[in-house]
């Protein structure tokens, strides 16, 4: 788990119909949608719950707001985080985490399969080039971070982005090599969210950092409550400022 905000709270349900299909990449089932010969394309990595509706609809709205291929792997290939586990106030969830976390919500293996999608989209959809992104939300977006950096990245990615992001670290901001983008939330640590603006700010970096004081860690994922008029509202003002971070560096 990369936050422990993450700990707290269980995902609302959506009643949202995704629109895409699901193909096998690199051995991964994945959500697929956009359009069939993209000239971009995004890696869009979910948290810790898996691929929620709220999720994949965001999915959605990236790939139509670009007119791009947006591709969500299973990464957890089912071994998600159960909401039942939340809070985790008794030893056994306490267990379930720790497993999880040393598990199949360990960081690095993610960072390996993350590039080897990447590797094999890109001999699927030549058309996109190296015009390639990662977005990620939560565990996904440090996941996302970690693969933009100089010694694991392999130059695949073109920008990177996160919202309400998990185990943010400073290392990870002085360590990328493109762009980023940065949607932050109270539940986030404030401290780290500010150093992160001051180094994306400096000469030779590029990058946007924002908090959205009315929002909670996890308003554009699995927890998003799309039923309510403010969190609607913010989550579709996030994804178009994911969209437009994008147009603007793919």
């Amino acid at each position: 788990m990369a936050n422990e905000v993450c700990a707290q709270i269980p995902p609302v349900s959506s009643d949202y119909t995704p629109t895409g299909t699901y193909e096998t990449i690199a051995g991964l089932k994945t959500y697929v949608v956009g359009p069939p010969s993209p000239s971009r394309a995004i890696i869009d990595i979910y948290d810790v719950f898996g691929p929620a509706p709220q999720t994949l609809q965001g999915a959605d709205r990236l790939a139509a707001a670009l007119s791009a291929l947006v591709l969500v792997p299973d990464f957890l290939q089912g071994e998600y985080v159960q909401p039942e586990w939340m809070p985790p106030d008794t030893e056994a969830k306490k267990a379930a985490l720790a497993q999880f976390r040393a598990g199949p919500g360990a960081v690095p293996p993610a960072v390996a399969k993350l590039l080897e999608v990447r590797r094999e989209a890109g001999q699927r959809w030549p058309g996109a080039a190296d015009r390639w992104g990662v977005f990620g939300l939560c565990w996904g977006g440090k996941v996302g971070v970690v693969a933009c950096n100089a010694e694991d990245g392999e130059g695949l990615f073109r920008a990177s982005g996160t919202a309400h992001p998990g185990g943010l670290a400073v290392e990870d901001a002085e360590a990328l090599t493109v762009p980023h983008v940065l949607l932050a939330s109270p539940g986030e640590p404030a401290d780290v969210v500010a150093q992160y603006k001051e180094i994306l700010a400096r000469p030779g970096k590029t990058g946007v950092v924002e908090t959205y004081d009315k929002m909670f860690h996890g308003w554009m994922g699995a927890r998003a409550n799309l039923r309510d008029e403010l969190n609607r509202s913010e989550y579709e003002r996030g994804y178009k400022q994911i969209a437009d971070f994008y147009a603007q560096y793919l």
